[in-house]
């Protein structure tokens, strides 16, 4: 079985949305440090979780070669 080339591919487009989703959640750092801290506790919470939500068609691609996994 030969190597699946989608796997580096797919880590390599995994990498550069980390970076760039990191980049634009650390520009409203100054405006969350204003913000109450219950408030903050929530938006770092929402942060911190919504990255996941849009890789998983680029992991059923990476294992499957279709976008969705239906």
């Amino acid at each position: 079985m030969e190597p699946s080339w989608r796997k580096p591919v797919g880590v390599l487009a995994l990498l550069v949305y980390l970076i760039v989703y990191a980049m634009i959640v650390s520009s409203f750092g100054a405006t969350l440090e204003t913000l109450p801290t219950a408030l903050k506790v929530v938006a770092y919470l929402a942060a911190g979780l919504a990255w996941v939500l849009p890789l998983k068609p680029l992991f059923v691609w990476m294992n499957t070669g279709r976008w969705s996994s239906k």
